[in-house]
């Protein structure tokens, strides 16, 4: 049987489906998914996109035929950011450095950093009782922005230790955001100037860009003068594994450009996704006492009133892990992924031609009714064991999926949990707004999430 043409979206002249996709990317793609079945190509001016819509097909680009799908377009602005670290390469480079980096996220690694997240979190704790106790009991909170400054913490202390400039990390947390903001406009941009032109634009991203890599590059320089002058110091940080690791093959580490690239990468990455991951659970819990309420009797009856939970309470605390992630189906911060097909493909008995994009939309497949009932609802019951064992795997992609799963997932869920549980332990939060998503880099809160935060009775 010949291969099917993927179904085109109506778009209009020359913008194709670009206008729509600028002002409002999850609505759009959550109508589209609701009257195309499996496929659906969308038209952004000259550039066609094939949005995937079921889990298998999602499956097949990801694992089972990933090596004829690599890191497109999108990747390559990205790639303005973060180098050429593990989001972004590909092929057998990406294959090395993932290799080279994985032992830094071995369990026992990870069980090490459960003191770091416990102590970043009681110091936001004992803030927030402070300003309560100035403000009868309760205080209106900009929860985005706190919950970047405590893993923005978090991250600093796990990658360099805790002997790094304050000011310097401030700095580097800036000029990310300021690039993340500007790599967000960029991909939902039709056309786009070469950064070699000197727009305000350009300007803007050079000069982030340039001071964060000469941060970061200082950070490594002082790292291997220590190393070269004193062969024995130890240092407990990410960032030392990196430097030490070497290829099993041929002995070689990584270089300079290769370490700030891997470093920007996993700065960006468990700073940022974990802080807006957090944020959206508890504008959740705030709108859902009853769930607040079943997270805190596991949490008394496994935990008791002190004990700091600890690597493996992942599986001691099964419920609070259900919240977290239902939280991540509906409010995933990795809210899209796309795929750059090299030769011509059949997916699914759909053709997909060279060098076109695939789309894997993780908001729209999360809601997907075929996979979810009640998707819009938030139920931490969707995660348990039975239920998960009825969906297909590749229905719930907060981490994506295949070779090129997050290396960092087992990490992110860990800091989210122990920072979640602290938190329900101590406060109580109300919603004062509605708050809509907005998809940028990852996916936060439009115009920014407050709560109303007191202390818990």
């Amino acid at each position: 049987m010949l291969p099917k043409k993927v179904p085109s979206v109506k778009g209009v002249f020359f913008f194709g489906h670009a206008l729509e996709f600028g002002r409002d990317p999850l609505t759009f793609m959550l109508n589209i998914q609701k009257n195309y079945k499996r496929f659906a190509q969308l038209r952004i001016v000259h550039l066609k996109i094939n949005l995937i819509l079921t889990a298998e097909d999602a499956k097949y680009v990801l694992q089972e035929n990933n090596k004829s799908f690599i890191k497109g377009r999108a990747y390559r602005v990205l790639s303005m950011v973060l180098g050429n670290g593990m989001l972004t390469s590909n092929g057998d480079f990406w294959h090395r450095q993932r290799k080279l980096a994985q032992p830094a996220f071995y369990k026992q690694r990870l069980a090490l950093l459960v003191d770091t997240i416990s102590d970043e979190t009681n110091l936001l704790i004992k803030n927030w009782q402070g300003q309560l106790a100035e403000s009868n009991g309760k205080k209106t909170v900009q929860i985005p922005k706190e919950m970047m400054a405590t893993t923005l913490k978090i991250v600093t202390k796990a990658l360099f230790g805790t002997d790094i400039d304050p000011e310097k990390i401030e700095q580097i947390s800036f000029d990310i955001d300021e690039l993340n903001e500007l790599a967000s406009i960029q991909m939902r941009t039709p056309i786009r100037l070469p950064l070699w032109i000197p727009s305000r634009f350009n300007q803007r991203f050079k000069t982030s860009s340039s001071r964060v890599h000469a941060v970061i590059q200082e950070i490594i320089s002082t790292r291997r003068n220590i190393l070269e002058n004193n062969p024995n110091a130890e240092f407990d940080d990410l960032m030392q594994m990196l430097i030490t690791a070497k290829d099993e093959e041929t002995g070689e580490q990584m270089s300079d450009q290769q370490l700030k690239d891997e470093i920007i990468t996993l700065f960006l990455a468990g700073h940022e996704t974990t802080a807006m991951a957090m944020s959206w659970a508890l504008y959740l819990l705030a709108q859902h006492p009853a769930v607040v309420q079943k997270m805190r009797n596991e949490i008394k009856e496994v935990l008791g009133d002190s004990t700091t939970p600890h690597y493996d309470s992942m599986r001691t605390l099964p419920y609070s892990m259900q919240v977290i992630q239902e939280v991540l189906r509906l409010y995933p911060p990795a809210w899209a992924f796309s795929r750059q097909v090299l030769n011509d493909e059949v997916v699914g008995g759909y053709l997909i031609p060279k060098n076109q994009q695939v789309l894997i939309n993780t908001y729209i497949l999360h809601r997907n009714t075929a996979y979810w009932d009640n998707p819009e609802v938030f139920n931490p019951d969707n995660f348990l064991p039975e239920k998960i064992k009825e969906r297909p795997t590749y229905a719930y992609l907060p981490f994506g999926g295949g070779p090129r799963l997050c290396i960092g997932n087992n990490f992110a869920l860990m800091e989210m949990q122990i920072m979640l549980v602290a938190l329900v332990r101590h406060f109580d939060f109300d919603p004062i707004e509605t708050v809509i998503p907005e998809p940028q880099i990852t996916l936060k809160p439009k115009g920014g999430m407050k709560l109303r935060v007191s202390q818990r009775c």
